[in-house]
Formats: structure tokens, sequence, C-alpha cells
């Protein structure tokens, strides 16, 4: 976590010559963040190194959602050649360790985190890629590209694609909105009375049960499921939303699961981010749970023909 070479120039550059540059986060991409104090002041420091990453989705998306009056940081000063962006300090009082820490608190944070989807879904989706057919094949096929082999699996490649294929529709219907993608307790933080995203920068136009999806079936914090069917609850009873909704929720769940359980292997695996693997076991709870619903008959035919019981927790463990 040591700063960039041009982190002080470029510092210098945005009227924060001499500041301090402490060592923030890092995350599972190759972004890094540093807090810079100067005086009482505190600002963030992203480091987006090109060619590996580029901080203009992130500026785009954080444009979008702070014209339409949601808490994304402001933006002091950009230099997107270097990666080096200069962000709002959103303070350190996190979602996850907030809900961790007070759990007389937890369903209201989650009850404000529901009702940022649901300003969400007021709004036309943005000018983003469409999150289609074909992107949720690539994600769902992680699994089978990283997953298996890890565990020591020759399985069906070409029937688990005609599996999700058999599903995927009831995950297309209506007209799409701004899917965050990673809307979930730990890029979620307390400000003033609201709560601030972060970690926006791959939104696509998709369906609105994603993110419903991602802050429910978290995979790095428990939920309850008493906590998921009631914040469904108030999502339904805020926007509407019918049996369609819930085909798609459960859809959706399998598949980012799917998806979720590929990326930790090869975070692990390609990465050497070794702590990735142990969350492994929460993700195949929230997965087993979706395909015990009826829409996922041909994806949990799949599953039981092709990854026995014994084989689904954590890779470097059944794996071995």
């Amino acid at each position: 976590m040591t700063p960039p070479a041009d982190a002080a120039a470029f510092l210098d550059s945005a009227g924060w010559g001499g500041a301090a540059i402490l060592p923030l986060a890092g995350d599972a991409s190759f972004r890094r963040y540093f807090r810079v104090e100067r005086g009482g002041e505190q600002a963030v420091l992203m480091h987006a190194p090109p060619p590996h990453e580029d901080p203009r989705p992130f500026l785009a998306v954080g444009g979008w959602l702070a014209e339409r009056g949601f808490a994304a940081p402001r933006v002091h000063a950009a230099d997107p050649e270097r990666g080096l962006v200069l962000l709002e300090d959103f303070g350190d009082a996190r979602m996850r360790e907030v809900a961790d820490a007070e759990p007389g608190r937890e369903e209201a944070l989650y009850a404000a985190a529901v009702d940022v989807l649901v300003a969400l879904r007021g709004h036309p989706a943005g000018p983003f890629a469409p999150y289609d057919r074909p992107v949720l094949h690539r994600e769902a096929e992680l699994l089978t590209e990283w997953y298996c082999p890890a565990v020591r699996l020759e399985v069906d490649a070409e029937g688990y694609r005609a599996a999700w294929d058999a599903v995927f529709d009831d995950s297309q219907a209506g007209e799409p909105v701004t899917v965050l993608r990673d809307f979930h307790a730990e890029n979620l933080m307390l400000v003033g009375d609201g709560l601030g995203l972060l970690d926006f920068q791959d939104a696509l136009a998709g369906h609105p049960a994603y993110d419903l999806v991602s802050l429910l079936k978290d995979a790095r914090r428990d939920v309850a499921p008493a906590l998921e069917a009631a914040m469904l609850g108030r999502y339904v009873a805020a926007t509407g939303a019918g049996e369609d909704f819930m085909r798609a929720y459960h859809v959706l769940g399998a598949q980012r699961n799917a998806k979720i359980v590929g990326i930790f292997t090869r975070l692990w695996r390609r990465d050497g981010k070794t702590r990735y693997p142990a969350l492994c076991p929460r993700v195949w709870g929230y997965l087993e749970r979706d395909l015990a619903e009826p829409v996922l008959e041909p994806v949990r035919r799949w599953f039981g023909a092709n990854i026995p019981a014994d084989k689904r927790g954590d890779p470097s463990v059944v794996g071995a």
C-alpha cells in the first residue's frame, strides 16, 4: 500500500500539496485507496492504475448518480490517464461494521438500502451497456471455468449453458434500470442521514432485482432469511413488483452466486488472494436456496448431475 510515485504531484496540482497520504484499503481489483489529510481536511485518493484499471467508468457513473440526487462521492480532481482520482471522504462508518456492532440497527440499515434501490428504480436506466443474456452467460460460466477444475470435477459445460438459457427469459423482462452490480453492506457508507454509494464503476442497464440480490444474498455477510423476507416485502410494497419480479430475483440470485463462486476461486487460484475461498460456503448456501425454486429446475438438475454435495464449499478444502 505504498502511494503511487506520481501521487504527490497530482495532489499538488489539485491544491492538496503537502498532504499526508495514509493507506486506507484495497479490494478484489487492482484499485487501491488512500486517505489524504491536510490540517482538518480529509479526502480519498483512488489509484486505478492503467492498463489494469480505468477510472473513467467510475467518474461517468458517479456523475450520473449525483445528478439524480444519489450520494456518490464528489470528485475533487481527476487524472484518468494516470488512474488518479481525489474523492470526497465518506468517513469510516460502513454499513457492514455498524450492523455487526449494533444488531438493533440492522433492519433499519437494510431498509434504508432497499429505499435507495426503490429510488433508483424510479429513474430510466442510464447510458450504460445492457446486462443482457450474453453477459449473464459469461458470468455464470466462471463457475465451470474456475471452480470446477479447482475441485477436480469434469462437468458438462454445454449442458450448463443450456440449463441457464432455459431460465434467463425471467431475468430479461421489463424496463431496465441502472444496476450498480455490487450493492451490499461493504459498499454502503453511513453519511449524514443517508447511505453513500461506493464501487459502482461496473454499472449496467439491467433488471432491478439484481441489486436487491446483491444486498440480501451478501457474499461477505450473513443475511438471515427473515431479514431477507422482510426487505423483499418492503421492496414489493413500494414498487408493486409481482410474481415475475420474484422469478427474476431467484434466477439472478442463482446466477450471481454461481458467478461469485467462480470469481472467488479465481481470486485465490490466479491472484493469490487467500481470503476468498473461505467465503464460498456462504455463497453456496444462497445458491442452493435459489436452486430449490421451481423456476430454476433446469439449473438444479444440472447441479445435481455434475456437482455432488460434498464438492460444494471452500474450493481450497473440497478440492484438496
